[in-house]
């Protein structure tokens, strides 16, 4: 069969009645989980977009769309998704070896290994490049030294996508190079961070002569940034909320059971989550519950958000979309970072009209015991977190506007001799 054959019946209609034909052959919620999840990756429907050889199908992203209905339909459970494990598989996926792709990208979709991603830093804030821990390649033992901040689930991962200086006497974006990281190591201690919203999601790492096999150096020495910023892309991909797979169910069958403890585990940093994507959901209901919803001046503040929400939410799927597609990452992920962003502090405004100082009560008396407050206090978060709101614009001026870059007197030299706030 001609591949231009092959293309022509890979049809909605025939991949429909594919999935659903192997679905009925082989779904069973009594199965294990990682029983079943194996079956799936061995059968490339848990992933369909990624390529044949590494557990998928290949397929576009209309088709894509077309398998996850099917599953959903029937209630069959997908391969593992929460939280940081999609960052780590598509960044294998993209820049991994063979050795790899092999070790980790099976156990990333059974939900076997639990990761994290080690980049920020505490004295280079929003400038992901500015960063100082070190990798020395000693004995050839990659030897790693340093403290990361703000990273999600590192309290029980397994591995870590680490962002290491192995170069001080070039340019600082020349400088960095990507490795895989064995958390479980005596070299690294983690230690938990509590937020002003009272969750403590996220944590600090340190790395005392912690040690990295040359085999798990991501792609070559000064690769770094390239490969960083393939994982920021998807991060971005995502700022748009928590999609519908990591919601769970309550049946009772032993897949079901086993998922829902699996996401009592891996979506517990997440639970404030939809509070710092401003909570648009709950605007309507509020208005009404408060009297304000036929306020002329509520009405048109409802009616900017909305249209804001959507328009967003349309920009997080060209982002997707983009990447279903195989495409190269594009501005897609910034401007629809950026635009959760606005949305976020819309709704902050929106939610204190309707509500008014009460807003900021906390306790049995609040609004929705609390939810609302807490709304106020998560949102700023979300012009942070992937790139502060500024890196996005820059990023946007630059792409997409074909602006000059802002003067910088910190790229063009050697790492070495730039001021910074920690010593290297």
């Amino acid at each position: 069969m001609t591949k231009d054959i092959e293309q022509t019946e890979l049809t909605e209609a025939n991949v429909r009645a594919d999935v659903c034909a192997w679905l009925e052959a082989n779904w069973d919620p009594n199965l294990g989980l990682v029983e079943w999840r194996n079956i799936l990756a061995d059968s490339g429907w848990g992933m369909p977009a990624w390529p044949e050889e590494w557990f998928g199908k290949g397929y576009p992203s209309g088709l894509v769309s077309v398998v996850e209905g099917e599953f959903q339909r029937i209630g069959a459970i997908g391969v593992a998704r929460a939280g940081i494990r999609m960052l780590a598989a598509a960044t294998i996926l993209e820049h991994g070896s063979q050795m790899h792709k092999e070790k980790f990208l099976r156990r990333i979709l059974t939900g076997e290994d639990t990761w994290c991603q080690l980049f920020s830093e505490p004295g280079s804030g929003s400038d992901l490049a500015g960063s100082t821990t070190r990798a020395d390649l000693k004995g050839g033992t990659w030897i790693i030294n340093g403290q990361k901040v703000w990273t999600t689930s590192a309290h029980h991962a397994q591995w870590a996508l680490l962002l290491a200086r192995t170069d001080w006497d070039v340019p600082k974006h020349k400088g960095l190079s990507y490795f895989i990281l064995d958390m479980t190591q005596d070299g690294v201690e983690v230690q938990p961070l509590r937020q002003m919203n009272g969750h403590a999601s996220f944590n600090q790492v340190f790395m005392t002569d912690a040690k990295i096999a040359p085999e798990f150096q991501v792609e070559g020495l000064g690769d770094g940034w390239k490969i960083a910023t393939t994982t920021l892309m998807h991060e971005r991909r995502g700022a748009d909320g928590l999609r519908s797979w990591a919601m769970g169910t309550d049946r009772p069958e032993r897949a079901y059971a086993e998922e829902r403890e699996e996401l009592s585990h891996s979506m517990a940093p997440y639970k404030w989550y939809p509070q710092r994507m401003g909570r648009v959901d709950l605007v309507i209901q509020q208005a009404k519950a408060m009297g304000k919803y036929d306020d002329p001046v509520v009405r048109q503040e409802i009616a900017k958000l909305l249209t804001l929400a959507k328009s967003a939410e349309w920009t997080a799927r060209r982002a997707r979309a983009a990447q279903v597609l195989g495409r190269n990452q594009g501005p897609e992920g910034s401007i629809g970072k950026l635009a959760a962003s606005h949305v976020a502090r819309l709704s902050n405004q929106v939610h204190t009209l309707i509500h008014g100082a009460d807003a900021m009560l906390t306790g049995e008396d609040s609004p929705l015991d609390g939810v609302i407050a807490e709304v106020l206090v998560s949102t700023p978060a979300i012009s942070i977190a992937g790139g502060t709101d500024e890196i996005q614009r820059n990023i946007i001026s630059e792409r997409v506007l074909g602006m000059p870059k802002e003067p910088r007197n910190d790229t063009d030299r050697p790492f070495r001799d730039v001021p910074r706030n920690t010593i290297g």
